[in-house]
């Protein structure tokens, strides 16, 4: 079973770039989120009153209470309107997400979670500001309510932002996201296909040994970093009700830190392999792999070092982005199947037999490289076909 991943036509992008926030920008900016944070946890107060009266509690229900509540409250009018209406809007689509999931009864590992407050010293600040509530002037950001940002500009926007979201990480270092319509920059034909394993061993398996992605053990190499700060952090931990030491904060900022420097090299050794398994292939056949149940295994920690989750999503951006032929393939018996006849095998093959061998027709291979050439026949890729003969205007895999 395979999924066509939707291509061409007109999608959004987001550009980040860091932001140099003086201080009086900083207290404006804090003062809006201090509002909006209120917004937030009075629509989470009144969405629990209404669900236990058995009542409705709508964004236009969420839009009169905020009506009401600026007209009555000067410290709330104070602020700009837009990011207050933003904030009722995403309050309702994760309310909606959740009450869907509820609804059609997920497993609960698999739901969205309800809304809940945002407490002051946990939440990172985050507003988003539609195109009315925000400017570029002079490579600035002027925000609604007299607040000026000076950009840091990595690079340029390719046409005018539809709207931008300001925030702040765990680190304190402040962020504008802008949201733009994004192009399908096509790449030349190549008449080439590839597909696609994903594992632990190593990240991704192809048909193609010169695009295998190997484990980059970026998790492993700084866990000697890691282990020194939680050790300083358990040492210096402060009793229940007393404030944090200095010692204690600067061990986890540091160890924040390290986390960042981690998850920044995964994704740029995601973005670059995906870079180049999209300009030198027509199309792809992506097993549809959803490692969240390799964190309950022995496998865990080598699992979420290997980012499979984000390098599986680095791929698919990438090719909408160029406008490539993304096939996604259900990874159902994919481990099982004999990519040169069709046969499968009566049982599940054990983890640590790592050469797969058809009792069908006798072909052997290694057990990831068979199951990257069962996603290429599952997709309707695969040139040869599983009879052996080839269509005709068929594309060629890429040679090893």
């Amino acid at each position: 079973m395979t999924t066509p991943v939707a291509e061409g036509g007109t999608g959004h992008a987001r550009y980040t770039y860091r932001l140099r926030v003086s201080s009086t920008a900083y207290s404006a900016l804090i003062a809006e989120w201090d509002r909006c944070r209120w917004i937030w946890n009075e629509c989470v107060a009144r969405s629990k009153k209404a669900h236990k009266d058995g009542e409705k509690c709508g964004p236009a229900r969420l839009d009169k209470m905020l009506t009401k509540a600026r007209a009555g409250t000067p410290w709330l009018a104070k602020g700009s309107s837009v990011p207050q209406q933003q904030l009722i809007r995403d309050f309702g689509k994760c309310r909606a997400k959740a009450l869907k999931d509820s609804k059609d009864r997920l497993p609960q590992r698999q739901r969205a979670g309800m809304p809940k407050h945002k407490k002051k010293r946990e939440a990172n600040p985050t507003l988003n500001y539609t195109r009315r509530g925000f400017r570029l002037k002079d490579g600035r950001l002027h925000l609604a309510g007299g607040i000026v940002l000076t950009v840091v500009w990595s690079r340029d926007l390719p046409t005018d932002p539809s709207s931008v979201r300001v925030y702040r990480d765990s680190l304190g270092n402040w962020y504008a996201s802008f949201v733009v319509p994004a192009e399908v920059q096509p790449l030349p034909a190549t008449g080439a296909v590839i597909g696609v394993d994903w594992g632990v061993r190593e990240t991704a398996t192809t048909t193609s040994d010169a695009h295998d992605l190997p484990h980059a053990e970026h998790g492993r190499r700084a866990k000697a970093k890691l282990t020194r700060y939680d050790r300083m952090m358990a040492r210096r931990k402060p009793a229940k009700g007393q404030p944090a030491s200095k010692g204690y904060r600067e061990a986890k900022k540091w160890r924040a830190k390290t986390y960042q420097k981690i998850a920044r090299q995964r994704q740029d050794t995601a973005r670059k392999w995906a870079k180049r398994v999209v300009t030198d292939h027509d199309a792809i056949a992506v097993e549809d792999f959803r490692p969240k149940f390799l964190a309950k295994s022995t496998m865990a920690r080598k699992a979420a070092d290997a980012a499979i989750g984000a390098t599986k999503q680095a791929l698919l951006e990438m090719g909408r982005k160029h406008g490539r032929d993304i096939r996604l393939v259900h990874p159902t018996h994919t481990t099982m199947d004999c990519a040169t006849c069709g046969a499968r095998t009566k049982h599940a093959l054990p983890l640590s037999e790592r050469t797969y061998t058809c009792t069908a027709c006798g072909a052997a291979s290694p057990r990831d490289k068979n199951s990257a050439r069962v996603m290429l026949v599952r997709a309707g890729l695969n040139p040869a076909g599983v009879e052996g003969i080839r269509p005709s205007g068929a594309l060629l895999p890429q040679a090893a």
